[in-house]
């Protein structure tokens, strides 16, 4: 009978771990950014890192100075974004996880302006380590690039866009 009891044990075991994994396969990926007007009228979009993967990200390699060295950075255009929003002027209010904001001007979203990055050296960022998402200027490519005031527009942490117009 013992023998009997383990075997069911097992293989409740296994059923457990097999259900399990399969409800984790059919686990939706948490939204990691969110878009909206500030005015409600448009709906809100909503993109998990596969959504952000399926929109061309680019890749772009420049020095920041919060980190050393040359980091290569992939990750959404926000003129694609932009775009994506019906959106060609106004103010971006960008906003971290811990409600920490600032404001980006829609004119910032040209080709080959900044990115919303989601990973850092080949690899998707961590909140410790300024992640998922970190709006990245090409910094090295342009001097205009390298002010405090753009450098003050490199929110990490991001977790939702207000666009007002």
């Amino acid at each position: 009978m013992n023998g009997l009891i383990s075997r069911a044990t097992a293989l409740g075991a296994a059923v457990c771990t097999l259900l399990a994994a399969a409800v984790m396969a059919g686990e939706e990926r948490p939204v990691l950014l969110s878009v909206r007007m500030a005015d409600g009228t448009e709906p809100a979009a909503h993109y998990t890192i596969e959504d952000l993967r399926a929109l061309a990200p680019v890749t772009i390699e420049t020095e920041t100075i919060w980190t050393t060295g040359r980091q290569q950075f992939t990750g959404v255009p926000l003129a694609v974004l932009m775009a994506r929003a019906g959106v060609s002027s106004g103010q971006l209010v960008a906003h971290a996880v811990n409600d920490y904001s600032v404001e980006i001007p829609v004119a910032d979203a040209v080709e080959g302006g900044p990115i919303v990055a989601f990973e850092r050296n080949g690899a998707e960022m961590s909140l410790r380590n300024k992640g998922p998402l970190w709006v990245v200027y090409p910094y090295d490519s342009n001097p205009a690039y390298q002010t405090e005031e753009v450098y003050s527009r490199s929110i990490w942490q991001l977790d939702r866009i207000v666009i007002r117009q």
